[in-house]
């Protein structure tokens, strides 16, 4: 229960009256201050509007004024409250890692639907949060599933989320793509690598200053760890192993150029929820 001794008359409605402020930075200013007063009051979004008239107290409007203001210089409101959600899993976020997309789920729910056993090993490249590994492994309990990252506050942080849902059938380890594994083989590779190019003047706006750039581009005008994943995966996959990757809307030609130079089959890309091409997957069926 709320404490309710106040020295003040500021309300929740009062408060949420100031999403006007955000108009300028944010696309969801009324959403944006919802997250961050019900992050402070430790409630939900619904109570917000259950309780219009509850007064907030004196060091609840203090922790709202700094976090407020952290969204007023666009910080990210996952960065605020340091949780995303993301496959219905309340993910643990930092500045350590990009911030898990909806966009992302895709790859996981064309991963889900592939002809696969119940007993299959994963290799999730680049996990940051864990949020791909975790969501897959949520799903499929029997799944062996091995989630690597070269950037070790990324490791702490995945394996921190991975302990938070208890998931025993994934690992998180140290590896800068595949370079830990020399004889291991996987019957599916999934991965949303940086592709950004390092000039791309997005990377300059909105959450992406916030994002660790290792995470975010590449060189090649955002192709070359692409393609270095999509060659050496070869080495790595199982014989009738699937490869999938996200990649930015404007790649998915590339991306099948490559897939099909590596000599790889069954290669389709598939369009987001705002129908533009996002997560590319192949098959290898040959030595």
């Amino acid at each position: 229960m709320l404490n309710t001794t106040f020295s003040n008359t500021v309300t929740i409605a009062d408060i949420l009256m100031r999403r006007n402020e955000l108009n300028n930075l944010s696309d969801t200013p009324r959403l944006d201050i919802e997250i961050i007063l019900a992050h402070v009051l430790k409630v939900d979004r619904t109570y917000l509007y259950v309780w219009p008239n509850f007064c907030l107290s004196d060091i609840q409007q203090s922790k709202f004024n700094q976090l407020f203001a952290d969204r007023l210089l666009g910080k990210p409101i996952a960065h605020i409250t340091e949780v995303r959600e993301f496959w219905s899993l309340p993910l643990k976020v930092s500045t350590a890692t990009i911030i898990p997309r909806p966009e992302t789920e895709l790859l996981v729910e064309i991963a889900l639907s592939l002809p696969l056993s119940d007993n299959i090993s994963v290799l999730d490249l680049g996990t940051g949060s864990g949020a791909i590994a975790l969501a897959l492994a949520s799903e499929k309990k029997s799944w062996d599933i091995k989630a690597v990252d070269s950037e070790p506050n990324a490791l702490k942080l995945a394996e921190q989320n991975r302990k938070l849902f208890d998931f025993d059938n994934v690992k998180i380890q140290k590896s800068d793509w595949f370079s830990c594994f020399k004889e291991s083989f996987f019957d599916l590779i999934v991965s949303n690598p940086p592709y950004i190019s390092p000039d791309d003047k997005n990377l300059q706006q909105g959450d992406l200053r916030f994002e660790p750039l290792s995470a975010l581009v590449s060189e090649d005008s955002g192709i070359a760890d692409i393609r270095k994943i999509i060659f050496d995966a070869r080495n790595f996959l199982n014989f009738g192993g699937w490869l999938i990757l996200e990649h930015a809307y404007d790649q998915g030609v590339e991306v099948r150029q490559l897939m099909m130079d590596a000599s790889y089959c069954e290669i389709k890309t598939f369009s987001d929820i705002s129908d533009l091409d996002r997560v590319t997957i192949c098959k290898k069926t040959s030595n």
